[in-house]
């Protein structure tokens, strides 16, 4: 499907011809140049934020000066959930967020950030930087002008805080819950109202009955939040999003508009993003479970029901979109890079990791 049978059939149609209008011959002065980042990450949100942070200060540092990348934190330019729809438009030249964000754009999105009982951390990588997982990323793209790396990752996140034990799956029913993308669609056909709410609003939200739980990242990023002082209890593990990565997508024509030099600069920094970003979240997360445990929050996990619940769902919520010719080759192409990567995985770190525990007790 070319981009422009596919945009006139999306709400994208309108500000993607006007990007093209607007970036058709680009005016840039010779020598230095400011592009302005958007992000969906309100300024300091802990993690999320710093990776745009970090992918910013290390493209100013390799180009030595002559790439200046500007941050706008969600609301400054524009919403959290508006970075897209300003890339293509020319509005700003790159947005760094989570690509689930925008399914309504297209759903293969999903598979660059998380999809239900969908890769961890590493099978993202695996099938990203050595399958067809750049290809993919890079075909969408083209149909919506720009050009995406993966620029972070929060390694698994927890399955979320709730305003009462979940007992079964009965529970979620009438659930007022934050959870974006497929994830939410899910636990919404297991009858929970979804909200889908920019980060910087979760915590207002949770704690004036808005919302009766949320999930957001994981400990670290959760207590600074403040979860835990509105309600104490937290399931640790989730379907939705067991390693969700974060991208940096810069307007096609802009991208194509710099050196090479300058495009592999981006590159990089982005690849180096995602390692370091990753790294922090899973050193901050074993001592923040701990302090939130010493202030009386109550570790759970959901019982086998509700996994099963989950799971039957889940496989109704991917198959919806079958029939778009993107997403089936994408999806296919992602779980067979999964079960190849979870193979091994399993039967060395897995089985290396159960015989630690038990021999080192």
């Amino acid at each position: 499907m070319d981009r422009r049978s596919f945009l006139k059939n999306t709400a994208l149609g309108g500000t993607a011809a006007a990007a093209t209008t607007a970036l058709a011959a680009p005016a840039y002065a010779q020598g230095k140049r400011t592009l302005t980042m958007v992000t969906s990450w309100g300024r300091g949100l802990a993690g999320v934020f710093d990776a745009a942070q970090r992918a910013a200060d290390s493209i100013n540092a390799m180009s030595d000066g002559n790439l200046t990348v500007e941050i706008k934190a969600a609301g400054e330019l524009v919403g959290a959930f508006e970075v897209f729809d300003a890339v293509t438009s020319g509005q700003a030249d790159m947005y760094h967020a989570a690509d689930y964000y925008f399914i309504n754009q297209h759903p293969g999105y999903a598979f660059f950030t998380s999809v239900p009982f969908g890769m961890t951390a590493q099978e993202l990588v695996n099938w990203y930087y050595h399958g067809e997982g750049a290809a993919f990323h890079d075909e969408l793209g083209q149909i919506f002008g720009l050009k995406s790396f993966l620029a972070g990752n929060t390694g698994a996140q927890a399955g979320g805080w709730f305003a009462k034990e979940i007992a079964g799956p009965e529970d979620f029913n009438g659930l007022k819950f934050r959870m974006p993308g497929l994830g939410g669609q899910v636990i919404g056909a297991m009858g929970a109202s979804v909200q889908n709410l920019p980060g910087a609003e979760v915590y207002q939200a949770l704690a004036s009955g808005a919302i009766d739980g949320t999930e957001w990242i994981g400990p670290w990023a959760d207590e600074k939040a403040g979860f835990q002082e509105i309600t104490k209890f937290y399931y640790t593990a989730g379907m939705h999003e067991p390693g969700a990565g974060l991208s940096l997508a810069t307007n096609r024509e802009v991208f194509e508009s710099l050196s090479p030099a300058h495009q592999k600069i981006i590159e990089i920094a982005a690849g180096e993003c995602h390692q370091w970003n990753l790294a922090q979240f899973l050193n901050n997360n074993g001592s923040a479970l701990q302090r939130l445990q010493a202030g009386g929050v109550k570790v759970l996990e959901f019982p086998d029901s509700v996994w099963d619940a989950m799971g039957a769902a889940a496989v109704d919520v991917k198959g919806q979109y079958a029939g778009d010719d993107i997403y089936d080759r994408l999806r296919a192409s992602y779980e067979a890079s999964m079960a190849a990567s979870s193979d091994w995985l399993v039967k060395s770190e897995g089985t290396y990791r159960s015989q630690r525990d038990r021999v080192t007790g």
